[in-house]
């Protein structure tokens, strides 16, 4: 953890011995009474934490916030759901790399038994956002939705943003020559682990999605997203 985040209601009260925050503290940064260390707010400002007091049950731990860091920027990911531990990569990383939202698509050529893993049933993909916000030193945790049609998606998305659907067989130019201008919102899509079905392009293009391609590589849709929000965001100069 490069940040340590807290929800506003847990700072108001000890933090238990069991919490792995508490033992990362304690076991990896080696903190003593009175030490500081590096939070933030989920959704808000980051700050120093001080451990105040070492309790045999919990921590004591008291706040002082500065400014919230810069926000990740417009950038929606529509991924068509894929198997749990691709999943949970995605959600890390992305949210690490930076985006502001990411919805996980019922597709064509999907297992919609995904829909069902406890990572979505047991609200595990939250920890996960936490995870890649700490990582990248941000508080910003992505908006996240799973297991709705892509169609519903898709006819519910700003009508502003540009569209951009990565697909290895049908895009006729590269991400890289696609991207919008800096600060300009943008929607990237993506398919299941098996790509789209053609009824899935013909929707996206009526949509206003153009085909875009990372290359002649076929690449495994955790990396696809990371390489995908690389080229974005170097483009923008936003990274």
């Amino acid at each position: 953890m490069n940040l340590i985040l807290f929800t506003l209601e847990e700072t108001a009260r000890p933090l238990p011995r069991t919490d792995p925050r508490a033992r990362h503290l304690l076991d990896v940064l080696q903190r003593r009474v009175g030490d500081t260390f590096d939070a933030g707010l989920r959704n808000g400002p980051r700050g120093k934490g001080t451990l105040a007091a070492i309790r045999d049950e919990h921590l004591a731990l008291t706040f002082a916030w500065g400014e919230p860091p810069p926000h990740p920027g417009p950038v929606t990911l529509v991924i068509g759901l894929p198997r749990p531990q691709t999943a949970r990569k995605i959600l890390r990383e992305a949210t690490a790399v930076g985006v502001a939202a990411m919805h996980f698509v019922a597709t064509d050529r999907g297992d919609p038994a995904y829909a069902r893993s406890t990572l979505w049933t047991d609200d595990e993909w939250e920890r996960h956002l936490v995870a890649g916000a700490e990582q990248a030193f941000c508080t910003h945790l992505p908006a996240v939705t799973h297991g709705q049609p892509l169609a519903a998606v898709v006819g519910s998305l700003p009508a502003a943003a540009c569209r951009l659907a990565c697909d290895n067989y049908e895009a006729p130019q590269p991400l890289s020559q696609a991207a919008p201008a800096p600060g300009l919102p943008c929607i990237l899509a993506f398919g299941a682990e098996r790509g789209w079905s053609a009824a899935e392009r013909t929707l996206l293009r009526d949509h206003g999605f153009a085909c875009v391609h990372l290359g002649s590589r076929v690449l495994r849709v955790e990396t696809a997203v990371v390489a995908a929000l690389a080229v974005l965001k170097a483009r923008q100069g936003t990274m």
